[in-house]
């Protein structure tokens, strides 16, 4: 439910405050008041596009701040709990649009992206908008209609589901097809290629000791010098080495060391010294034994280096790569040379997912029937409270079977109407003026409103077009809809208006060169002014007045029988 709003330097608002409560409120205001701006703010904050034009003029920044009561409210406590923006139950939005033209929103303080704002919005608010009866007239809205009646989410969810599988497999296919047309060519190519590379047979760790192999091949000689020059060095048979030098010193401290035992920690490092010694030695004359000087070896890598190279020059990749070419060239070599039996299966599978598409299309068409009836009860039921006697409303849904799929199915559906008794329907377009138009569509919206679960309803002056006993059970209804959730109507109707559980006036003030709009709610007494200047115009007069207060005690008491109609809707 919507608790409050905050608005600053909107549109003609400099500032507005103001808290709601919940079933039925009436907002109303002379014309030209700005009695949209509370809609359009709400909008704005629930993600509509906005530019700087909506700036007070005068001001840097328009700002607008809601607060939502989302204690019963699954779906959007579920929302910011899967999105990490709950907040001990709060659901605070808020919206920034700077003169510059930059916008900002906020969830519970967090900066989100505008889509965050237009999805939480989608299950705290439904905006009707004044003019929405004519989007009535496309038959895409109608099916939205029939659907949203019969409650279809389960079974548009499958069929959509199955439309995308079916559609998938049918590019695949065709895919498939056109790549056969210039197979051939193609395989002839990949068939040389990959005997190349198989004749080649390299693997990426052959690359890599090729290298390694080629760099001591080419540099035998001065590897084999310098560990002829540390042997000499280490431990030569003749001349000063290091190992006769450790030994004579050793021998030395040893004799000494029977004078001082102080010296033995040193006789015991140069004996490990000695041993490092001949260890070295030995891994040295071990290493330049296995040393080969070998021209031929060395020329067959070069020549094996070289082929790579060129190799993979081809391919336009590195020499270590060409192992991964030759697997990705097979694969697709393979891939090409069993098309004709992946066309089958990718046939068998179109032809397994058309049926189970036609099958899906099929149970919606025949749930859309059944409900088809039933709404058309429903809606002919109340033209007859509308203006309407004797008129007939009724739903065409034309399934063909072997049309075109779509992911909503392969239903045409139409509205029907006739409004006057003895004629048979027509279509909805063809018919009806713009005022029944206006009717039926308020009569549709209450009626498939009654299976939605979005708290706050919001209606922008759906009751243009009407007046007297009709307008006031257009309120009825609303009342009735406002009995089970929280319902805003802009209206400029007094019979619509009597009937809200509140009332707030939008006015517009003007001075020292300024305008400015003021919301506020309306006490009693109040409403009966407000509905009296909506029923009499400049000139109040006391007969006027008690007509708005019978209107306003008769609208809050509510008979009976007119509470009984609306709930039937």
């Amino acid at each position: 439910m919507l608790a409050h709003i905050n608005i600053r330097n909107f549109a003609i608002a400099d500032k507005v405050d103001v808290e709601f409560g919940p079933g039925m409120t009436a907002l109303t205001g002379e014309t030209g008041a700005g009695k949209s701006i509370l809609v359009d703010a709400l909008g704005l904050v629930l993600g509509d596009r906005a530019d700087s034009s909506v700036i007070r003029h005068g001001s840097e920044r328009a700002e607008i701040s809601v607060g939502f009561d989302i204690r019963n409210h699954a779906a959007a406590t579920d929302w910011l709990k899967d999105h990490e923006l709950d907040m001990d139950g709060e659901c605070q939005l808020r919206r920034i649009i700077n003169r510059e033209g930059r916008s900002r929103g906020f969830i519970n303080n967090q900066s989100v992206p505008m889509q965050s704002l237009r999805e939480l919005g989608e299950r705290l608010v439904d905006i009707h908008g004044q003019h929405e009866h004519q989007s009535l007239l496309r038959s895409s809205v109608q099916r939205q209609q029939l659907d949203a009646y019969a409650e279809h989410g389960t079974l548009l969810s499958d069929i959509n589901s199955r439309y995308r599988e079916w559609a998938a497999t049918r590019a695949a296919l065709e895919q498939a097809r056109c790549a056969r047309e210039d197979r051939d060519a193609r395989i002839d190519l990949l068939r040389y290629q990959v005997s190349e590379l198989d004749a080649l047979g390299v693997s990426k760790a052959e690359v890599t000791n090729l290298g390694k192999q080629h760099d001591r091949l080419a540099n035998a000689e001065q590897l084999l010098t310098a560990c002829q020059r540390g042997l000499q060095h280490l431990n030569a048979e003749t001349g000063t080495s290091v190992y006769q030098l450790a030994s004579n010193t050793l021998a030395e401290l040893e004799e000494l060391s029977r004078l001082d035992n102080r010296l033995e920690s040193v006789t015991v490092l140069l004996n490990e010294i000695l041993l490092l010694v001949q260890e070295c030695t030995d891994g040295l004359r071990g290493y330049s034994d296995g040393l080969e000087i070998d021209p031929g070896l060395l020329q067959q890598l070069e020549e094996r280096m070289g082929v790579l190279h060129d190799l993979a020059r081809k391919h336009h990749c590195k020499p270590d790569e060409l192992p991964e070419i030759h697997e990705h060239l097979r694969e697709e070599l393979d891939s090409l040379e069993h098309a004709d039996r992946d066309l089958a299966e990718l046939q068998a599978r179109l032809d397994s997912q058309t049926n189970a598409y036609r099958e899906a299309a099929q149970r919606l068409s025949a749930s859309r029937r059944k409900a088809a009836r039933k709404f058309g009860k429903q809606v002919s039921a109340d033209m007859q409270h509308l203006g309407m006697p004797g008129g007939v409303f009724e739903v065409a849904i034309r399934h063909d079977r072997d049309g075109s799929f779509t992911p909503q199915g392969m239903d045409s559906i139409e509205f029907m109407v006739s409004t006057n008794p003895g004629q048979p329907p027509s279509p909805l377009s063809k018919v009806a003026s713009g005022g029944e138009l206006s009717r039926i569509s308020l009569a549709i919206q209450v009626i498939c409103l009654k299976n939605e679960t979005i708290p706050t309803l919001i209606f922008d002056e759906v009751d243009t077009g009407i007046g007297g006993g009709i307008a006031e059970i257009v309120g009825q209804k609303l009342r009735a809809l406002g009995a089970g959730r929280q319902v805003f109507c802009v209206t400029h109707l007094p019979q619509v208006a009597a009937l809200g559980a509140s009332q707030i006036q939008v006015c517009k003030l003007t001075g020292d060169d300024t305008t400015r709009t003021r919301v506020r709610h309306l006490d009693r007494k109040e409403r009966i002014d407000e509905l009296a200047r909506m029923l009499g115009g400049v000139k109040i007069t006391s007969q006027t007045r008690k007509h708005a207060r019978e209107m306003l005690a008769q609208g809050q008491s509510g008979p009976a029988e007119d509470r009984s109609q609306a709930g039937q809707s």
